[in-house]
């Protein structure tokens, strides 16, 4: 074995106390050492935690950031989604390939960089953007590729940490710049949020009269399930565990979702207050914030404002002069797992494991982190939690509508004039969401993300509430110049690159799904390639295990009822209808056999 690479592990394992559950913390610290975490490094672990390497070799190959093997000492990861493409993300992946002498998905010849297409980053108002090293680029043009190829030489010491130096990357690149996304602000985020008013309130009174304020604002979770808060962290509270934990979902992966990433960029202790004031309802001294692998940028000033609340006696022993109450937040960054934005799968990420899907029952509220009582919620959701405290819940509840109430914090993208997030009360109908963004000839609407509806414009005057149009926040907006069954298909790609491959019709249907959208664009199915298609798609979503399984056939199912012109206008022109069925042919020997005649038509 190499000693560097045993020396450096074991200091590794040893820096966060050969905790098992601490094993993402522990592979990334290597990543970051020594570029991949490979068989030397998976041994000492291994060795250190306790467990068997097979354990961490499961969990390393299943994150996108993570590597078993070296590649590039630079990773260039260009984000590719239906509005990237529109953007001219192609363009640019086609510059770097030309410039490096390698095609996607290749390593240059000296080993100095990996050039790879990567899911949606969260940066779908700024496109097209790519992830280098951790840093953050956004609205490349083709014509910058020499300036970031000349920028990143200066870190390329093959002696040298592959992820040294992202700091000084980001202040050697003009594009190297994530602006802000608020575009309208409303009731929730207007004017300078104050620095714990609400926590303050909540430790004033009593954990049940806050859970109590919650529940009458009729606040509902903002990740897009539309939970009711308050009757989650009853449930939290009065489950019986050793320890109680809240868990903020900060893995915003669902394409064309970015507001989660804004607040965290410009209201972090509102979302810190409003983890807080959960701690102090459920009982709870720890709470947890799983931020996604692509926002890694944010987690330096997010752990500066972490260090300033403790400071301040906002975390830590006895928060707000509260006797007993004592609580603080760490962390956890991941790795590039779209499947962990579903909850019980964050969970065993938080936990060091892979981000597979749990088994539910037990929920969450009975055994979360640790097999222990956990709240876990939305970004927005905490902020919202953290306003009701301040303003209250008669406040809050007189915005949006009975079963929807505040308000929504949308992400609009696509071929609008005004890309943005955008705060707006429950009820909004799709075209003035439309009129405020700028998108008056708007032919197709993805509301809520891949996983989301599509919405024709003839169904424009729904309104954006749990009760009829519901959504996590993710809008995408297309004109009437795009393709809808060629995003469709974009989708469907999506899916079978971010299943985590547990379950049968989840690992399998989705790709037979792609197999048959792609069939359906290139002009080769027939009515019955379409049928077979549709019924596939509703096996999958009856059948599969997880939300990702049961919403991956959405885009195709939704855009059948939206648009069925568009897929009769796609079929084969000489297709094949076969007059008699097999089922039909052979039915009359089958009857003289005596068998039973078949039951599926071939």
């Amino acid at each position: 074995m190499s000693q560097s690479v045993v020396a450096a592990a074991k200091d590794i394992v040893a820096a966060f106390a050969a905790d098992r559950s601490r094993l993402m913390d522990i592979v990334l610290a290597v990543r970051d050492r020594f570029g991949h975490v490979g068989d030397e490094a998976v041994q000492v672990i291994a060795t250190g935690l306790g467990i068997h390497p097979v354990e961490i070799e499961d969990m390393v190959s299943f994150y996108a950031f993570l590597d078993r093997k070296p590649r590039g000492r630079n990773r260039i990861r260009l984000s590719k989604t239906p509005i990237s493409l529109i953007k001219g993300a192609l363009d640019v992946a086609r510059a770097f390939e030309k410039a490096l002498g390698v095609a996607i998905g290749g390593t240059s010849t000296d080993g100095a960089f990996t050039l790879e297409w990567t899911s949606d980053i969260g940066m779908a108002d700024q496109e097209p953007a790519a992830l280098i090293n951790g840093t953050i680029l956004t609205g490349l043009t083709p014509q910058d590729v020499p300036e970031i190829l000349a920028a990143l030489r200066p870190f390329d010491d093959k002696g040298a940490p592959p992820r040294s130096g992202p700091a000084s990357l980001a202040a050697t690149l003009s594009k190297a710049m994530v602006r802000s996304s608020l575009v309208k602000a409303g009731p929730l985020l207007e004017g300078p949020p104050g620095i714990a008013t609400g926590l303050k309130t909540a430790v004033a009174q009593t954990p049940e009269k806050v859970i109590e304020d919650i529940a009458n604002s009729r606040l509902r979770g903002r990740g897009g399930a539309g939970f009711p808060t308050g009757m989650k962290w009853r449930l939290t509270r009065k489950s019986v565990g050793k320890d109680h934990y809240v868990v903020c979902n900060a893995d915003e992966g669902e394409p064309g979702t970015f507001k989660d990433r804004m607040l965290l960029a410009e209201f972090p202790n509102l979302v810190f207050d409003g983890m807080t004031i959960a701690g102090y309802a459920l009982g709870a001294r720890h709470g947890l914030v799983y931020l996604r692998g692509e926002y890694e940028y944010l987690l330096a000033p997010l752990q500066e404002i972490l260090d300033a609340r403790r400071g301040l006696g906002l975390l830590g022993t006895n928060v707000c002069g509260r006797d007993g109450f004592d609580f603080d937040i760490r962390i956890q960054l991941g790795a590039g797992a779209y499947i962990c934005g579903e909850e019980s799968s964050l969970l065993e990420s938080l936990e060091g494991k892979r981000g597979a899907p749990r088994d539910r029952p037990p929920f969450p509220t009975e055994r979360g982190y640790l097999q222990q009582p956990t709240a876990i919620d939305n970004v927005e959701t905490f902020v919202c939690a953290a306003r009701i405290m301040e303003k209250g819940a008669a406040w809050f509840a007189g915005y949006g509508t009975k079963e929807s109430t505040g308000t929504k914090l949308m992400s609009v993208s696509g071929d609008c004039a005004h890309p943005g997030v955008y705060e707006v009360p429950f009820g909004i109908t799709v075209n003035e969401l439309l009129d405020l963004v700028g998108a008056p000839d708007a032919a197709y609407v993805q509301m809520s993300g891949p996983s989301g509806q599509a919405v024709a414009p003839k169904d424009f005057g729904r309104r954006i509430a749990y009760e009829d149009l519901s959504t996590g926040g993710s809008t995408m907006i297309f004109g009437p110049q795009r393709d809808v069954l060629a995003i469709v298909l974009q989708f469907s790609e999506f899916f079978v690159d971010e299943s985590c491959g547990w379950c049968t019709p989840c690992r399998v249907g989705t790709t037979l799904l792609k197999q048959g959208m792609e069939k359906i664009v290139s002009a080769r199915a027939s009515l019955a390639d379409i049928a077979a298609t549709e019924a596939l798609a509703d096996t999958v979503v009856r059948m599969s295990r997880c939300g990702l399984g049961q919403t991956a056939p959405n885009p195709i199912l939704t855009t059948m009822r939206s648009f069925p012109e568009l897929y009769e206008a796609r079929l084969a022109p000489d297709a094949f209808e076969p007059l008699v069925t097999l089922h039909d042919a052979l039915r009359e020997a089958a009857l003289v056999q005596g068998r039973e005649p078949a039951t599926q038509e071939i």
